[in-house]
């Protein structure tokens, strides 16, 4: 699983005209699914999601966590994240898992990120065409790839 973590002051997600989710203060994570990807891969990604401090404490330093700023997550689903741009002008999306893997991958990564955080979380939908508007914080941009964790 590959994440892409940006520190945003408010976000949000629109499918055809309507806002499907939207947040203050937090972070909005794209997401992207790989075959390979497994349940574990999602408990350790949300973990590192929820506890990652980059919020500002007092004295201006990057020290806080969600939960410290009662910041919120609106999670989308990015399967563009697994392109792979080593041939040609055309990127290939071989790596990005399909619908049948990376749905119930999706899925489980709403309900642990809810449950780590302690309230739910917003998101896109899968598989829709989404337009996210966020105003970035800092920026703040953080990349996380679960094959990278040990």
């Amino acid at each position: 699983m590959i994440s892409v973590i940006q520190r945003v002051s408010r976000a949000s997600v629109t499918i055809d005209t309507q806002i499907k989710g939207q947040i203050g203060t937090g972070f909005l994570v794209l997401l992207g699914i790989t075959h390979a990807d497994t349940q574990e891969d999602v408990e350790w990604l949300s973990r590192k999601i929820v506890g990652m401090r980059v919020f500002n404490d007092a004295d201006d330093k990057m020290n806080l966590d969600l939960a410290s700023v009662r910041g919120s997550i609106l999670l989308i689903s990015q399967f563009t994240l697994h392109a792979s741009t080593k041939k040609g002008n055309r990127p290939s999306f071989i790596e990005a898992a399909r619908p049948e893997v990376a749905i119930p991958l999706y899925e489980a990564m709403i309900q642990q990120l809810s449950a780590d955080l302690g309230h739910p979380i917003q998101t896109g939908e899968f598989g829709a065409d989404m337009k996210v508007d966020l105003l970035n914080d800092g920026p703040v941009t953080i990349i996380i790839d679960t094959k990278n964790r040990s």
